[in-house]
């Protein structure tokens, strides 16, 4: 690589890096500011779906992204999605209502689905394999490092600024990385005129939404939530139309020239296995994301300032295993790296699973810390297995679906926690109002057993020491459901590694000098 393509490289790298800041601070900015967001616009009963439509949109269109890169090439469609990201960025921040707030989220989403995997497939056609662990590791440590700035960056906006710059940010940001991906990357396409799977894209996208729709909105218990019940008619038609949509899709596939996933894909052993381990990873690691802070701050009783930092033990150790991981990609098998990190992940999940009223800041921090050390490197392996598995026409489809299945994962295992956790909490108020039987001070139990109670530091204040007490062995006890649930899913993913076989990442001149379909200055030599 000369060295006016190396700083191309180099330039382009910029601009991947600040789009993959953009995508992965926005949730956790937005997951800060929303109180003050609400407390404006009002709309409480929509609060949930500001982040349900961002989730919706953007794992709908990451499988189409990846196709459409292969199709019409990585630059042009990472443009795209990166210039309709700042577009809903805009909107979100001048939005004057909170169904505007939703509308533009969704857009946001839209553009949010192209950023990772694109910016993960133009990596691999950057670096040879030999160094292509190591920037792997390195996007995942830029992803873990949004997580702790994040709060911190929203609490200031929100405390000094209007809530909109926490959109607006956004511009600035991405703006230059535009500018750096259309100035430094330079791409020319022989595939020809491509075909568009219309077919397969609309069934792919109807069951994508089908499946997620039902997860967001089941798990009701009687509308204590304002959702539905798992058996409730409209959740069994969203489950029905996904299956019959699924069904449809895999159809439409295997009739269509240019596929939006090519189903041969799926049986190549590195690609299945890693989207298993990625899969059930993703829902153990949401697990953690989602309901660690919970436990800080509703049973160990910390302020909610000081919760927005309750992960970063989790996310520092994340940065140092996803960079060591990268590290070693080129020395080992993918399945040198997996198997011990997920037996670190299912440790942290054991120990996790034995939190209660007891737990200690230091422990729940120790806690952290193994459960990220395993956390870091199977993202960027899976990621890379995926896509050395492939040639380079299909490398965008083989990254988008990896990403996918981890997206579809995360998604899944919130939704199936938070059914454990809301059910944990109904077994444990009848428990609690057997044990006191029906006395005055434990009167209005079911309202009691509310989490949001524990989160407010009005209301532990004014409660009796015997209630809060109950109140927090309960909790303690429900959130011991979830990571047990984590624990389940973390340790079918550590079975699914022992099937990636003895698949690694080695220099391959037939990689490296590829010209087959789309080709990327400065990715073919070392």
């Amino acid at each position: 690589m000369g060295m006016n393509e190396q700083s191309r490289a180099r330039w382009i790298t910029a601009g991947l890096l600040l789009g993959l800041l953009l995508a992965s601070l926005d949730q956790t900015i937005v997951s800060t500011a929303m109180p003050t967001i609400i407390e404006e616009l009002g709309g409480m009963s929509m609060y949930s779906w500001v982040f349900a439509i961002y989730m919706l949109a953007s794992t709908a269109a990451m499988p189409i992204y990846g196709k459409l890169a292969d199709l019409y090439g990585r630059r042009k469609t990472y443009m795209i999605g990166l210039s309709l990201f700042l577009a809903g960025s805009l909107l979100c921040g001048i939005a004057q209502s909170i169904g505007q707030l939703v509308v533009y989220r969704g857009i946001q989403g839209l553009g949010a689905g192209a950023l990772l995997p694109i910016s993960m497939t133009i990596v691999a056609e950057l670096y040879p394999p030999e160094k292509r662990g190591k920037f792997m590791g390195l996007f995942s440590a830029v992803f873990a490092l949004s997580s702790i700035v994040g709060p911190a960056l929203g609490g200031v906006i929100v405390d000094h600024a209007a809530w909109g710059w926490i959109f607006l940010l956004n511009l600035p940001l991405g703006i230059p990385a535009l500018f750096l991906i259309a100035a430094a990357m330079k791409e020319s396409s022989s595939r020809g005129r491509a075909v568009i799977d219309w077919a397969g894209a609309f069934t792919l996208t109807a069951a994508i939404i089908s499946l997620l729709l039902a997860l967001v909105l089941g798990g009701g218990d009687s509308g204590a939530r304002g959702h539905y019940e798992w058996t409730s008619a409209p959740i069994i038609t969203l489950f029905g139309t996904f299956v019959i949509c699924t069904v449809l899709f895999i159809w439409a596939e295997k009739k269509a020239k240019e596929p939006i996933i090519p189903l041969h894909l799926l049986a190549l052993r590195p690609i299945a296995a890693g989207n298993a381990v990625g899969f059930f990873m993703s829902a153990g690691m949401f697990g953690a994301i989602v309901y660690i802070p919970l436990f800080i701050q509703g049973v160990i009783g910390v302020s909610a300032s000081v919760a927005g930092y309750s992960l970063v033990p989790l996310m520092l150790s994340v940065i140092v295993a996803s960079i060591t991981g990268g590290k070693l990609m080129s020395r080992v098998s993918y399945r040198t790296i997996l198997v011990p990190s997920m037996m670190l992940m299912v440790t942290g999940f054991v120990l996790l699973s034995q939190v209660s009223v007891n737990t200690s800041k230091l422990t729940i921090v120790l806690d952290m810390i193994v459960t990220g050390l395993g956390m870091g490197a199977i993202y960027p392996t899976v990621g890379t297995a995926a896509q050395s598995a492939v040639d380079q026409r299909d490398r965008g489809a083989a990254t988008s679906v990896s990403q996918f299945f981890r997206s579809i994962g995360g998604t899944i295992g919130v939704s199936v926690f938070g059914s454990l956790l809301s059910s944990g909490i109904v077994q444990g108020a009848g428990q609690m109002n057997q044990i006191t039987d029906g006395s005055k001070s434990m009167e209005s139990l079911q309202g009691l057993a509310d989490p949001q109670l524990l989160l407010d530091p009005g209301a532990r204040a004014a409660m009796p020491a015997e209630q809060l007490a109950m109140l927090q062995k309960l909790f303690s006890h429900s959130l011991q459901h979830v990571f047990i649930g984590g624990l389940i899913a973390v340790s079918v993913g550590l079975a699914a590694c022992f099937f990636m076989g003895g698949a690694r990442l080695v220099p391959k001149p037939s990689l490296l000098n590829e010209t087959n379909g789309t080709e990327v200055t400065g990715s073919n030599r070392g």
